[in-house]
């Protein structure tokens, strides 16, 4: 049988627009109480104005450090608890890497990774002091199966799968559960940089997913009995041949 977040209380990362924005929508719609997490402020004030009184708006800039280990007690004092913690955010560079640019490069494993992993840090002590949890990832099918056109994003989704599942085996013995979501490609900004004829190909073909794909993964995985975990749910369209 399915459990209830009715009650719950969800953080998710990179909440101001995609996969972030519509895992807030499904988690407020199956009766929790979700931080979006974003810099955008007016845009994440608008979007919590409109979702309604369970959406609750922090405005935080992932690439800085001490605002992202400091977040948790905001996030306490904001929703009165901690229940599901879901690392979303997270930026796409493709191409070759013979023609990268290492400092684009810089930003966006500073984000995949390290503001990802110093996320969890700040969030883990609160969930094994009250011995239960859920954190999630948003990583990627290229965190399990190299894709040939996005070495350096490839690299990064690597990275969360390992970091994701050493620290989950540290963590069970405290009834928190970790897992991570791995779509294939979705219709989200993190892939305007895609060669305009790749992406035409691809929405006329059906190889793309719609962020609300994702989100009804993210709510399957969070309402499983506490005795079971999705450790890795991989979400492609039909059309993807992986």
């Amino acid at each position: 049988m399915a459990e209830s977040l009715q009650g719950k209380v969800a953080a998710i990362t990179g909440a101001a627009s995609g996969i972030g924005l519509e895992c807030a929508r499904h988690l407020v719609a199956a009766g929790a109480r979700v931080v979006l997490i974003d810099r955008a402020e007016d845009r994440l004030k608008a979007l919590c104005a409109e979702i309604g009184p369970n959406a609750l708006p922090l405005v935080v800039d992932l690439l800085d450090g001490p605002q992202v280990s400091g977040m948790l007690p905001r996030i306490l004092e904001l929703a009165g608890g901690l229940d599901i913690f879901h690392a979303n955010a997270g930026a796409y560079i493709g191409g070759p890497a013979a023609e990268g640019n290492p400092d684009a490069w810089d930003r966006m494993l500073n984000l995949n990774i390290n503001a990802a992993f110093r996320c969890v840090n700040a969030v883990l002590p609160h969930m094994i002091e009250q011995k239960s949890g859920d954190i999630l990832f948003t990583s990627s099918i290229a965190g399990v199966v190299p894709v040939i056109w996005e070495p350096i994003y490839t690299a990064s989704k690597f990275a969360v799968q390992a970091f994701l599942h050493t620290t989950r085996r540290q963590v069970s013995q405290y009834g928190i559960r970790m897992g991570a979501v791995l779509p294939g490609p979705v219709v989200t900004a993190l892939l305007d940089d895609w060669p305009k004829a790749k992406m035409e190909e691809a929405l006329a073909n059906g190889s793309l997913m719609q962020p609300k794909e994702v989100a009804e993964a993210v709510v399957f995985m969070l309402t499983r009995p506490r005795n079971v975990v999705i450790r890795d749910l991989v979400i492609l369209p039909n059309s993807v041949d992986l």
